[in-house]
């Protein structure tokens, strides 16, 4: 079993369990009064800018790198990315591997301006209703983890919640996928699925399988300024930086660079 399967099959055992204690209709009206309260912010407005953007991720561990930082007060560390010019704050919340939780991004829905992007395995609209009560404006959505059902009735309803989908892809036929469902901004993640090694030219093969109209996102393996110049050169739109932030002394600073390093690759 890969360990997208072992997580996804993890995450439908905590779903069903999380539905039993919160039923569905109970969330709903929570989701309701928030969207009463602080309507989701225009995430395409944000990413759509004549500057690259990036979406900053506040991210303790990983499978593939183990514990990260410890990332003892999210909002401190989201405010961090604000001030650096990030577009985006993207909130790991899902607790096994990653060491999350939805509090987390309510932590950080509370301090920053930005759009907040509600990073985990969904394959639920239990999911996708949390994340709004929650104050997510944005939800990721993995085509590896879903049927194109599921992509399709799971993409509709972030957007019933006034949210938006990012849709995350690996290869050329997921691209395809994504392009069918509606996806308007597709993440181009470099990481293998299998072997959790990142394979740097995975978004260079992959962007020309995207829609010229879509929001086009580079995913994993970006540390450096010189690496987010690489794949804005490739077609870019946006880049999602992780451990490089988390791991950095002064995460405000190097998003400052690697926007820099945007600019002078277009």
């Amino acid at each position: 079993m890969s360990v997208l399967a072992e997580i996804v099959s993890a995450t439908r055992a905590d779903v069903a369990r999380l539905r039993s204690q919160t039923p569905l209709a109970d969330l709903q009206v929570a989701a309701e009064k928030r969207l009463h309260q602080r309507p989701p912010l225009d995430v395409l407005s944000s990413l759509r800018t004549s500057d690259v953007s990036v979406i900053a991720e506040v991210k303790r561990r990983s499978p593939s790198a183990g514990q990260l930082a410890e990332i003892a007060q999210p909002a401190v560390l989201a405010s961090q990315y604000e001030a650096g010019g990030a577009s985006m704050v993207s909130v790991l919340t899902e607790p096994q591997w990653f060491h999350g939780s939805i509090h987390d991004l309510e932590a950080v829905r509370e301090v920053v301006h930005l759009p907040v992007l509600r990073k985990d395995f969904i394959i639920d609209e239990w999911q996708v209703i949390q994340a709004c009560a929650a104050g997510a404006d944005a939800v990721l959505l993995i085509v590896a983890a879903l049927s194109e059902d599921e992509l399709q009735q799971l993409l509709t309803c972030v957007e019933h919640w006034g949210m938006t989908a990012l849709v995350e892809v690996h290869d050329e036929l997921q691209a395809a996928q994504a392009a069918k469902a509606g996806a308007v901004v597709i993440g181009v993640n470099a990481r293998n699925l299998d072997t959790l090694q990142v394979e740097a030219a995975t978004f260079e093969r992959v962007v020309h399988s995207l829609p010229d109209t879509c929001v086009k996102v580079a995913e994993s393996g970006l540390r450096s300024a010189e690496d987010v110049a690489r794949v804005v050169r490739a077609g870019a739109d946006a880049v999602l930086i992780g451990q490089a932030l988390v791991q950095s002394h002064d995460p405000a600073e190097l998003i400052s660079q690697m926007k820099e390093a945007a600019r002078g690759a277009r």
